[in-house]
């Protein structure tokens, strides 16, 4: 499609929505088209051709060499239509993004929220989003994390028989595996009985290292998980072990483990949950993402959906403070 621009004896060429250049066409030729000598569709092009969107988009490339008034006159479109057309670009390109999104929502059971969604863009589909226009188009699309966080249930402290000093000080972070871990237990109920979750987190990648359930919530439940632990990472010496005050953890066949492979205990103040954030924090996350949201009806539904949620947290979930990673793969990554 070409195409005079009026006052500058310049032609140009549409084609396929891609600028050739000013190409320059002799004046006579021009004049002659002007005078009517020469069929002016054989000189310019077929103006006609490639619909309205094939014409903005050329006048588009043309804009900053030749005034819009004079383009969309030769090309006989409206002013307002083409300025109307970066606005429906834009809009064309929310469509493709509100659909990603959706897709994603819906994989993950509509639990996450936009800043998880966008960390899911990256990880499932290879799209970094910005987190405002995530949110912009999930408050449009009427998306919002369907979880809702249950009323929490603490335990009572049970007088403990030894009391190790908080070395970790609230410093949730380590530079190597193996250096600092935080543990804990939780409970989940389901009808009159409970299920007990002793889990071990290791704070250089947040993951969580071994885990034991029992309908019991006694020392073998916490000695089983280390055991667990150590049976995965031969060489420990020098690591922080971090717990509350628990009876598991104050007990003397606590103390007398951990000495063993070289680890050191720490504890937190006396009622103080903030002492052991990261463990309260992954606890939070297992209950809000991987049991609330469905009706349990048994214990054995129960350890299945906790044993599922803590592979799919090591393995699928990624997290901002990992450089947008699975806890595995920024594992791996630091071991390459």
């Amino acid at each position: 499609m070409d195409a005079e621009i009026s006052g500058t004896g310049r032609v140009w060429t549409g084609g396929s929505a891609r600028s050739t250049g000013s190409i320059h066409r002799p004046r006579s030729v021009c004049s002659k088209a002007q005078a009517g000598k020469r069929n002016a569709k054989k000189v310019l092009g077929n103006l006609d051709a490639g619909g309205e969107k094939q014409k903005y988009k050329v006048i588009e490339i043309a804009a900053s060499s030749y005034p819009v008034s004079s383009l969309c006159k030769l090309f006989k479109v409206s002013r307002s239509g083409y300025y109307a057309y970066p606005k429906r670009k834009h809009m064309d390109r929310d469509k493709e993004a509100a659909l990603l999104i959706r897709r994603v929502y819906a994989r993950y059971e509509g639990k996450y929220g936009y800043r998880q969604i966008q960390l899911f863009l990256w990880q499932d589909e290879g799209i970094w989003m910005n987190h405002k226009k995530v949110l912009r188009l999930m408050q449009k699309l009427g998306l919002q994390s369907n979880i809702r966080r249950k009323r929490r249930f603490n335990t009572a402290y049970h007088a403990g028989e030894r009391v190790a000093e908080n070395l970790l000080k609230r410093n949730f972070t380590a530079e190597k595996p193996n250096q600092k871990w935080v543990t804990d237990v939780t409970q989940y109920r389901v009808g009159e009985r409970w299920l007990y979750l002793s889990a071990v987190k290791d704070l250089f990648n947040n993951e969580i290292v071994a885990y034991q359930l029992s309908e019991r919530n006694d020392n073998e439940l916490v000695l089983k998980t280390f055991a667990k632990a150590f049976a995965k990472q031969k060489d420990v010496t020098g690591l922080v072990v971090h717990s509350d005050q628990g009876f598991q953890y104050t007990s003397h066949a606590y103390h007398d483990m951990l000495p063993k492979v070289s680890a050191q205990i720490s504890m937190s103040r006396r009622g103080n949950c903030l002492d052991n954030a990261s463990m309260e924090s992954f606890f939070s996350h297992l209950k809000t993402e991987g049991l609330y949201p469905y009706n349990i009806r048994n214990l054995a539904e129960a350890q299945n959906r906790i044993e599922k949620y803590i592979r799919f947290y090591n393995q699928r979930r990624p997290q901002r403070k990992l450089n947008k990673l699975t806890p595995v793969e920024y594992r791996r990554q630091f071991a390459a």
